[in-house]
């Protein structure tokens, strides 16, 4: 039975001077309130084309409404609703609080006023009896219109995934206030500095990233005399000294993946202190009038060394930017190189085992950033899995399986282990495959067929035309390369590397091509050159005089493979069509057929 009710009330200093003596704990008792502008004058504000809302707690909700008066960037906002239950204290309001924003932001339709100072999951006692209420008190809130779409819906969109509105996990928020601790020692000190981020798939680098922006800015953007609510995990660096450190500071996000940078760009559109002109390339960044403070860069170990670029555009602008930079068209030079020459200080998140394509930055170059942070204690490690109900033994597990944790790509003597509650299934049709991921999606949204780069891309002249058939299915490539995960079409095609690297999926179907063989008498895996289509993933690099041997594309490939097989957060299904391949790893993934037998992942 519901405990809880919302009052609602116009945002005025009158209707909260009524409102404020009915009850008691309208001034001595924890609440949550959102205040919002979404009705003015009885129609929907037209602020761009975004509302603005502020979510907060408090235990004297009266007093803290009669502050928020004073405030120039909630003067606009017009309706208060306050949440009120007899059985809430101060852990579930903050709680309750950080789940509205968090939700909020997600749905896309309001611009969060909330300023990013330290969002955590902490536990309390019966935290999950209340978050059963929350889901009550939402649906009550999307009923009175302040969400526009269900809980599913908002969990599966970019928009909440890449929110800088998010809860971090404990290794998350020590890394998150080690880097501050260290970058502000070493603003304050006048030095130059870099700081790596490191974890597998799934560990949360690109929220990390994000997060860290906004709150920097937030603290940048803070005013001297503002309230501060010292329950929150960084509320220490919203005070005089650090502000001032960061008056006009200079920030950018480097982005390598296209896919991933349009998407970020999409959340930075609607959060207050975010251009969506802070989402970088290397090249802008090589290219930019002025250097930067800060450059935090995702997915660094996608960014690239010098090679035969996609177009000649390309080509000629390294050349011009090393130049410009270095004063000489120095070859060795990487985009690692310009990002550190354009920025006093950096931020780089990686994972080496994620290198796909010869053209990345060499994995000794990055292990070397690794090892320079190590000693400057600006290192920062990432551990806990949050995209994998199966949790990090399963990437791990996945990398083991492949081979990709050794040099040359060999499969390691590995024990079969079993994943419970993850739907982790091989199966010898792609038909059923397909429908199941066709169920999936109908059933939880955002599941979607992956798959190596085995087969060329016919569509790209020919629209009409199928890129993948096989085993009795016309499958064709992604349409588009830009936030493919969320366009129309893409629960009926197949998306390659270069479309999913970085993001999570519910459920993904994997395909793992003819370019993936297994050798049963040399007990290897191998490949098949001629069956792998990404012709900017095998050719040499004739600038630098580099060969690329079968061993090193096995090593791109298996790589590929790995980042694939970790996109599903509920559970993952494999279709392997080398026969070898297929029978090695039966030995590992449950066999659909059983699978269905077993409560595995049920």
């Amino acid at each position: 039975m519901t405990s809880f009710e919302i009052v609602r009330l116009d945002f005025t200093k009158e209707a909260v001077r009524a409102w404020a003596p009915r009850d008691h704990r309208n001034t001595n008792w924890p609440v949550v309130y959102v205040l919002d502008d979404a009705k003015v004058g009885g129609k929907l504000a037209n602020r761009g084309a975004l509302n603005d809302v502020y979510v907060g707690e408090s235990r004297n909700a009266a007093a803290r409404m009669r502050q928020h008066f004073d405030s120039s960037e909630k003067e606009h906002l017009s309706t208060v609703r306050v949440i009120v239950d007899a059985t809430f204290n101060k852990s579930v309001c903050l709680d309750l609080e950080s789940y509205l924003i968090r939700m909020l932001a997600g749905d896309g339709f309001y611009r969060v006023l909330n300023r990013n100072d330290g969002i955590t999951e902490a536990d309390y006692y019966e935290r999950d009896r209340y978050r059963e209420t929350f889901r009550e008190v939402f649906d009550q809130l999307r009923r009175d219109g302040v969400f526009t779409r269900s809980i599913p819906e908002i969990e599966n969109s970019d928009l909440f995934k890449l929110s800088p509105f998010k809860a971090l996990s404990q290794d998350q928020a020590i890394a998150v206030d080690g880097i501050l601790e260290g970058l502000f020692e070493d603003l304050e000190a006048g030095t130059d500095s870099t700081i790596v981020v490191q974890g597998d798939p799934g560990t949360g680098k690109t929220v990390v990233a994000i997060y860290l922006l906004k709150l920097l800015v937030d603290i940048a953007n803070s005013a001297p005399d503002e309230d501060v609510d010292s329950d929150t995990l960084f509320s220490e660096y919203f005070v005089d000294g650090y502000r001032e450190l960061l008056m006009n500071i200079r920030i950018g996000l480097v982005v390598p993946q296209q896919s991933l940078r349009e998407s970020i760009k999409k959340v930075f559109r609607k959060t207050p202190g975010l251009r969506p002109e802070m989402v970088m390339t290397a090249f802008e960044v090589g290219f930019a009038a002025e250097d930067f403070d800060l450059l935090i860069v995702d997915e660094s170990h996608r960014l690239n060394q010098r090679a035969n670029q996609p177009s000649g555009v390309q080509n000629r602008n390294f050349s011009l930017i090393t130049q410009k930079l270095f004063g000489s068209d120095d070859k060795t030079k990487t985009q690692l190189d310009w990002i550190t020459k354009k920025s006093k200080h950096q931020i780089f998140l990686m994972d080496a085992a994620q290198s796909v394509r010869p053209a990345d930055v060499p994995p000794e170059l990055l292990n070397s950033l690794v090892i320079e942070a190590q000693l400057t204690r600006r290192h920062y490690p990432l551990m806990s899995q949050m995209r994998v109900q199966a949790g990090s033994d399963y990437v791990a597990y996945v990398r083991r399986v492949l081979g990709t944790t050794t040099a040359i790509s060999r499969p390691q003597v590995v024990a079969p282990e079993l994943f419970e509650g993850y739907d982790l299934r091989l199966f010898d049709s792609l038909v059923e495959m397909r429908a199941e991921i066709r169920r999936r999606d109908a059933e939880v949204g955002l599941s979607r067929l992956l798959a190596g780069y085995a087969w060329a891309w016919k569509t790209k002249a020919d629209k009409t035309a199928f890129d993948i058939e096989l085993d009795g299915c016309q499958l064709r490539w992604n349409s588009t390369q830009t936030d493919w995960i969320a366009s129309p079409k893409s629960v009926d095609e197949v998306g390659s590397i270069h479309t999913v690297q970085g993001y999570d999926l519910n459920y993904a179907g994997v395909i793992i091509g003819p370019d993936l063989r297994y050798d049963a008498e040399e007990h290897k895996l191998v490949i098949d050159r001629g069956s792998y289509f990404d012709k900017k993933g095998k050719e040499n690099n004739d600038v630098l005089g580099k060969k690329y041997t079968d061993d090193d594309l096995l090593r791109f490939i298996t790589n590929i493979y790995a980042v694939l097989l970790t996109r599903g957060i509920r559970g993952t299904y494999v279709y392997v069509c080398d026969p070898a391949l297929r029978a090695y790893l039966r030995a590992f993934i449950p066999n659909a057929v059983e699978a269905n037998l077993a409560p595995l992942g049920r």
